[in-house]
């Protein structure tokens, strides 16, 4: 297949066996992309402290010009979604009106979580609420108060639930109908077509490919990044490992050894082992502080938390705070949706990729339900077993939260028992998150590079594993934090609008469909 018909080509006639690697099939949408990474992040590794302060300029900008946009449109993500889950064009299918689902529903589910905010999860599971306690979301309000954590635990909640999910939702919705229901691409330009024409510029499609690309690797890198310097300040706070540049370079060279590893054993292998393993991990780390923790307060806090979203879901989804100016909402509702939308391209086309078969209302609403559901568990337990621990018994969690996120977690397992195992058990977690993400963003983004996103070649993961380690590191040197916030931003704020023509598009296909296709399917008795 040559680049010209990237995005008209048909799925492959044997899509269990990937594509061969061959340098002269890569055209411009590959080259261009690669170029752009590879120029960053020399950029970024040779005058860091100037790529900084660009980076601080953009994060500026951005947020304080583009946060009315950000939540007007990710509001809108959830409120399509939920239209199209309990309208009739609920029954339709990502795939033929027989097709069935080719994983189970729990790795599935597993896969979702796994490739989805696992990482970003891990990272903020603590710092996010201890951070809300110490400084109030509003102007003048409470802090290190039992009131402070009742807020705390609700935003945080608030920023972990439906909305996030709904950005991943409309993307992958977008993809999975065309690629599977229509037996197209599974590229975002081919999911314009209806707004556009089958015929639509080669140039036009092949921008919107890099565009979603970049937004990709950089949205991963963002992931990346975090989870890399969480690893590196847990092994310093845990077992006194120093942490620094260095260590963050190994970390990161580890993990692109294992995940070319596991993207070798394929998909169904590798994924579904480390996808799996993610589960167990982060299921045995949540029943351990469950049981060792304040178990009450922990289900009292989840109770509480579930009920103070859902009341403050409308306000918290609209809000923002021109009359005061003050810069909250920015730094993290905004930072959060923009992160989101430059994963979804990556999130999407893979959700689509496991969630062939099933209909558009049980996608929806086990995308919408089940992976919030299992944020807010692992953030009630460890954040609010963090806030009870400062609230009752004056640790001091909070003041390190505010010195270095990356030690949060750390410092909470420091308070409970056998944290060296716990620790243990919470580093190969993040580093098991970290190579199923990347396995997950590579895969996809080797199929957007060459039209082929349902098996593309090894050795094309491979090559765009080792861009994402390049661009994460170049990042990490050049400010840190701050350079991958503001990265985010900038790859966010134009797939936004790429979002927003993909609801239209699949909108006015969903039109198109039969009525045969929304009909009621009759069960079968058994008698």
């Amino acid at each position: 297949m040559t680049n010209d018909d990237n995005t008209t080509s048909k799925q492959s006639n044997n899509p269990d066996q990937p594509e061969k690697f061959n340098f002269r099939k890569l055209g411009p949408v590959f080259w261009i992309s690669t170029l752009i990474i590879i120029v960053v992040s020399i950029i970024a590794m040779v005058i860091p402290a100037r790529f900084q302060v660009a980076s601080e300029n953009v994060y500026s900008v951005i947020s304080q010009n583009f946060s009315w946009f950000f939540l007007l449109v990710v509001f809108g993500f959830g409120v399509f979604l939920l239209f199209l889950a309990l309208s009739p064009y609920g029954r339709v299918k990502l795939g033929g009106d027989n097709s069935k689902p080719e994983f189970s529903f729990w790795s599935w589910i597993g896969m979702l979580f796994s490739s989805g905010l696992g990482v970003g999860l891990v990272f903020y599971g603590v710092a996010e609420p201890m951070e809300h306690y110490m400084k109030s979301p509003f102007l003048g309000g409470p802090v290190e108060s039992a009131e402070a954590a009742r807020i705390a635990m609700g935003y945080t909640y608030f920023h972990w639930g439906i909305s996030q999910w709904s950005i991943f939702g409309v993307a992958g919705l977008a993809i999975g109908y065309f690629q599977f229901r229509k037996n197209r691409d599974g590229l975002v330009s081919t999911a314009l077509e209806p707004l556009f024409g089958l015929e639509y510029s080669q140039t036009a499609r092949k921008a919107i490919d890099i565009l979603a690309i970049i937004a990709t690797i950089t949205g991963m890198s963002t992931s990346v990044g975090l989870g890399i310097m969480q690893m590196d300040g847990g092994l310093d706070i845990a077992f006194g490992i120093p942490s620094g540049p260095m260590t963050q370079i190994i970390l990161t060279a580890l993990m692109t050894g294992l995940f070319i590893f596991s993207t070798i054993t394929g998909l169904k292998r590798g994924m579904k082992f480390l996808s799996s393993l993610n589960m167990i991990l982060a299921l045995v780390l949540t029943v351990f502080i469950m049981a060792v923790g304040p178990f009450t307060f922990i289900m009292e806090t989840i109770i509480v938390g579930l009920g103070d979203y859902l009341t403050n879901f409308v306000g918290y989804s609209l809000r923002l705070q021109p009359y005061s100016g003050e810069a909250w909402v920015q730094d993290w509702t905004v930072f959060y949706w923009a992160w989101v939308i430059a994963w979804s391209p990556f999130i999407g086309s893979f959700v689509a990729r496991v969630s062939r078969g099933r209909s558009i209302r049980e996608y929806v609403m086990g995308i919408l339900i089940v992976p919030p559901m299992l944020s807010f568990l692992w953030v009630g337990a460890l954040g609010g077993t963090a806030i009870y621990s400062d609230l009752f018994n004056n640790t001091n969690i909070g003041e390190i939260v505010l010195n270095d996120q990356t030690q949060a977690l750390f410092a909470l397992f420091n308070t409970l028992p056998i944290s060296w195992l716990t620790s243990a058990i919470a580093i190969t977690l993040i580093f098991t998150f970290l190579v199923t993400s990347a396995d997950s963003a590579t895969f996809i983004v080797a199929g957007m590079s060459i039209g082929n996103t349902d098996n593309p070649p090894t050795g094309l993961k491979i090559l765009w594993g080792l861009l994402l380690g390049l661009l994460t590191i170049a990042l990490i040197l050049a400010g840190g934090l701050t350079s991958l916030q503001a990265a985010s931003l900038l790859a966010g704020l134009p797939f936004a609008l790429i979002l927003i023509m993909m609801i239209a598009s699949v909108s006015k296909g969903l039109r198109r469909e039969p009525n045969e296709a929304m009909k009621r399917r009759q069960r079968r008795r058994k008698y």
